[in-house]
């Protein structure tokens, strides 16, 4: 049952919907910028500073035959042992051959299983190689619905277009809440909690090394996006994050989907800060508050100077709090 206090709430998003439909989708206050016209992938590149031939992939151990590798995209989880060599995303095609020389140094051979945190381009495009290879591809539901069919990823101010990918670079095996492998002698849990980053996110958890992969839905190298123009929130986010933190402790290793490797306390201050934030624009949305408004109300400013540029962040925010449906 709804309080008092729930239903005022309803009650007033009620009249803003209501308000909006009536102004039109021209003047609407939650309106967002138009998509970007979508850049090549060698010009998506450079905005964010990657480069496929002076890329170098470089090991971190964070266990016994667990690594974390760095390149090119989104950070790669490599588990090495006695039953082959399972991986969490494979960046791009272009640098696969130093991937795999990595995973060689470390001593495996070949990857025998990649599991896919999401589908955006910088975590599953290897994919491309691995699946005709003959490596098992394994992802959520959903995310295995996306590689199928083009989409246009408005990442503000830039936008890709992700085309469809061929058939042979679809996961193989999907699940739609959990699933678990046991493999080189621990337990591997694939947890999903709905819509976050997008909308087939996969948490990770090597339980016998006490890790976690999060993929994008935990950015520790600034602000996350969201991609709201496919099904993701900001809502989803905190409680992706949340609910993973209720399945680790103060000792587990949380890899991201960019950035440094963290830990249990990193997680759980990333959540209180998305909390804060999301507290903060919610207030200013229930009073008709536009997106320039929400900006100009600088709602991130206590983590500004540490997480950086924050919008793509507040205007993929904005717009999942505001719009609840995907960009057409």
């Amino acid at each position: 049952m709804l309080r008092k206090t729930d239903k005022e709430i309803t009650m007033k998003r009620i009249l803003l919907v209501l308000t909006l439909l009536t102004l039109g989708s021209t003047s609407s206050a939650h309106d967002g910028p138009a998509i970007p016209e979508p850049l090549p992938l060698d010009q998506l590149l450079s905005v964010f500073g990657w480069d496929f031939d002076s890329a170098e992939i470089t090991a971190e151990k964070v266990g016994d035959n667990l690594y974390v590798l760095f390149g090119v995209g989104g950070n790669i989880a490599v588990s090495i042992g006695k039953d082959g060599v399972l991986i969490v995303d494979d960046q791009f095609p272009q640098i696969m051959p130093k991937i795999e020389a990595a995973i060689g140094k470390l001593g495996g051979k070949g990857v025998d299983f990649v599991i896919n945190t999401h589908w955006h381009f910088d975590h599953a495009e290897g994919n491309l190689t691995l699946g005709p290879a003959g490596t098992w591809l394994v992802a959520h539901a959903n995310s295995r619905e996306m590689m199928k069919n083009d989409h246009i990823i408005n990442l503000v101010g830039v936008s890709y277009a992700q085309a469809a990918y061929p058939e042979d670079a679809w996961p193989d095996i999907t699940y739609d809440d959990t699933m678990q492998f046991h493999f080189n002698g621990e337990r591997v849990d694939l947890l999903h909690f709905g819509p976050a980053h997008t909308t087939g996110d996969t948490a990770t958890i090597f339980r016998g090394h006490n890790a976690v992969h999060l993929g994008d839905v935990y950015n520790n190298s600034g602000y996350p996006f969201i991609d709201a123009g496919n099904g993701g929130t900001l809502d989803g986010v905190i409680k992706f994050c949340s609910e993973t933190l209720n399945q680790i402790n103060e000792n587990t290793i949380v890899i991201p989907g960019h950035g440094p490797v963290a830990d249990y306390q990193a997680l759980a201050d990333y959540i209180k800060m998305l909390t804060t934030v999301r507290s903060r624009m919610n207030a200013l949305i229930e009073n008709g508050a536009s997106l320039a408004d929400v900006y100009a109300a600088k709602v991130t400013k206590e983590w500004d100077a540490k997480q950086g540029d924050n919008t793509g962040f507040i205007n993929r925010s904005y717009m999942s709090l505001t719009h609840k449906v995907v960009d057409r």
